[in-house]
């Protein structure tokens, strides 16, 4: 016979499957589509998701039919990002790169085989090419994922590599024998790039950050329209996005 203990993890265990059921890509679900995906009962989702609703996970969409992820989940994400002494370290560096190339610089670490983006500093330039602060972002086709993807252990790279990479350009690498080939040549410089990879008219360069171990944590970089940022200033924008996450790392103890 189950103790009640066990009914009460299962319940937590379903709870966060729901709130995770929730992404970019379907920002709003139903009920019959929450327990359709999580194969549970329709009762059971819908009571579950009355809870979260009343406990401000969840909030109904403007039709009353639908749910997304409520306001109390940004305030838990803003506490953990507030905890991170990484984005308070790179802070003055990246608004000393956003001052000198007049271009916006983003703050990424990697998660659970994506860029999770912790700290974006806007251009004040009328044209900006800007992501948003816990935003996701694919690894395989943006400055910042392949440079951290050109550090990760070499099971964790091959698990990614060994699953079909989504083509969201003309300009995505979405051969891996090509991916294996960049990510080695990002080790080489210190540095990658996105040319209109992940976006048309977008290019990114980045840099890998280290914590005090020596491990690369995060990703550094700086993105622009293609106008502007023309791939004659790969190297200039790379060394200086090098430096910049070097003097990060050594805040941080590195």
């Amino acid at each position: 016979m189950k103790r009640q203990s066990d009914y009460n993890v299962r319940a937590v265990e379903r709870a966060l499957q729901i709130l995770s059921s929730f992404d970019n890509e379907h920002p709003e679900r139903g009920v019959s589509e929450v327990a359709q995906l999580l194969g549970l009962h329709k009762a059971t989702a819908h009571r579950m998701m009355v809870t979260l609703l009343n406990c401000g996970y969840l909030e109904r969409s403007s039709d009353g039919e639908r749910y997304r992820l409520g306001l109390h989940v940004a305030e838990l994400g803003m506490r953990v990002l507030r905890r991170l002494d990484l984005r308070r370290e790179a802070r003055p560096y990246m608004r000393e790169l956003v001052a000198r190339f007049e271009e916006t610089c983003d703050l990424g670490i990697f998660d659970q085989g994506e860029v999770f983006c912790v700290e974006v500093i806007r251009s004040n330039r009328t044209l900006t090419i800007a992501s948003q602060v816990a935003q996701r972002l694919p690894a395989h086709c943006t400055a910042s994922g392949k440079v951290l993807l050109a550090f990760q252990p070499p099971e964790e790279l091959e698990a990614l590599l060994s699953r079909p990479l989504k083509r969201y350009t003309e300009c995505t690498i979405c051969d891996p024998v090509r991916l294996r080939a960049e990510l080695q040549q990002i080790r080489r410089l210190g540095y990658g790039v996105d040319d209109q990879e992940h976006e048309p008219g977008v290019r990114a360069v980045a840099a890998p950050i280290r914590d005090g171990q020596g491990r690369v944590v995060a990703a550094l970089a700086m993105l622009g329209p293609i106008s502007r940022v023309d791939t004659g200033r790969f190297p200039e924008i790379g060394e200086a996005l090098v430096a910049a996450a070097n003097a990060i790392a050594r805040r941080m103890g590195w």
